[in-house]
């Protein structure tokens, strides 16, 4: 029968490991070889396992022979890992010990945490507001009564705070639309050249206001590619926004529409819309999380503009449901570009504006 548990453990879809009644290991398989090394049957369980509460599991289902469960934390290649242990007693003759199974439950493990981390911002990010709201209109209650200058002045903060909690409350909104939406691939098509040119007619006076320098490098046209209207001019919209409040007063911002006959990323043509700046640039060290729920390179700034922390993550969504790239190129002091690079099956028109 002992040459038969190679053959079991193999087949177990789990990492697993099987310790006989000598508390030696009999077997496992190559899942358990990636979580302990190779080599390891054989050993004393105590010295190849070495998980105190993995170590306890087993010695209380060698006594009992009931069925234990327990948690492993480890690390492999830099990455916190979790799996959940069961620890239950095979009776096969011949392969009778405690076999030892580990599911891998990180993924669930961050999914909570991001639920967590994802109520306590949103908790945050209102709180703030309404913190400041409910003082002020104790204030207009009280000693500011009967001041005129001091009742507009706290009118026009309390105007400003609860703008900021409805922009909050619309782009909750809007990315759990785009979450609910990402799985389902959109059917319409959208002709970019058009919808670009909107949006940046639309945000002309935005820049104008701000001392930049909107500029836009369009192909004749149209360029079309499958998509949701709406949430493409968001992205658009989202991106611009972002490069006219956190470029350079009195800089530049350039938006340039092109389309490709061939992209690696895509392995077939795609369209990419690039939003470039000539401000301050972003550190590389934040680069990786620019798309987080709520992360913010300069916090303080941010909420001066009137950002949500959300604008970036709905872009990510939406590009995601569209089957496309997103891509944030940035050095400090040398400005940033952000790429959405969409995939389209036909292309019309020059593909390079300087043609």
């Amino acid at each position: 029968m002992t040459d038969t548990i190679p053959a079991l453990m193999q087949a177990l879809p789990l990492p697993a490991v099987l310790i006989g009644r000598t508390e030696r290991i009999l077997g496992t398989n190559a899942g358990a070889s990636a979580l302990f090394g190779e080599g390891i049957d054989g050993r004393h369980y105590i010295t190849a396992i070495r998980q105190p509460a993995v170590l306890d599991a087993v010695e209380g289902t060698m006594g009992d022979r009931r069925v234990r469960r327990t948690r492993m934390l480890t690390r492999n290649e830099g990455q916190d890992m979790t799996y959940e242990v069961q620890s239950a007693w095979l009776g096969i003759p011949g392969a009778e010990g405690v076999l030892l199974s580990f599911q891998d439950v990180t993924h669930i493990e961050q999914a909570g945490q991001m639920r967590r981390d994802f109520v306590a911002n949103v908790s945050h990010e209102l709180r703030t507001p309404l913190t400041a709201l409910l003082g002020f209109i104790e204030t207009l209650r009280g000693p500011a009564r009967e001041d005129a200058v001091a009742r507009e002045r706290f009118l026009g903060i309390m105007a400003a705070e609860a703008q900021r909690m409805e922009r909050l409350v619309a782009d909750l909104l809007s990315l759990n639309r785009v979450e609910s939406e990402e799985r389902m691939r959109p059917r319409s098509w959208v002709d970019l050249v058009g919808l670009v040119g909107s949006v940046l007619r639309r945000l002309d006076p935005l820049a104008q206001g701000a001392g930049v320098t909107l500029t836009g490098a369009l192909p004749e046209g149209e360029l079309e590619v499958p998509g949701d209207e709406d949430q493409l001019r968001q992205v658009v919209t989202n991106l611009v926004e972002n490069a006219i409040k956190y470029g350079a007063s009195g800089g530049e911002v350039t938006v340039r529409l092109t389309g490709e006959a061939q992209v690696a990323a895509l392995r077939g043509p795609g369209a990419v819309i690039s939003v470039e700046d000539d401000g301050p640039g972003i550190d590389p060290i934040h680069l990786p999380r620019l798309t987080e729920r709520f992360y913010r390179v300069d916090d303080h700034r941010s909420r001066e503009m009137g950002g949500t922390g959300l604008g970036l993550a709905i872009v990510k969504h939406i590009v995601n449901r569209h089957r496309g790239r997103l891509k944030v190129e940035s050095e400090p002091g040398q400005g940033t570009r952000f790429s959405v690079t969409l995939p389209v099956q036909v292309v019309t028109g020059a593909t390079d504006p300087a043609e």
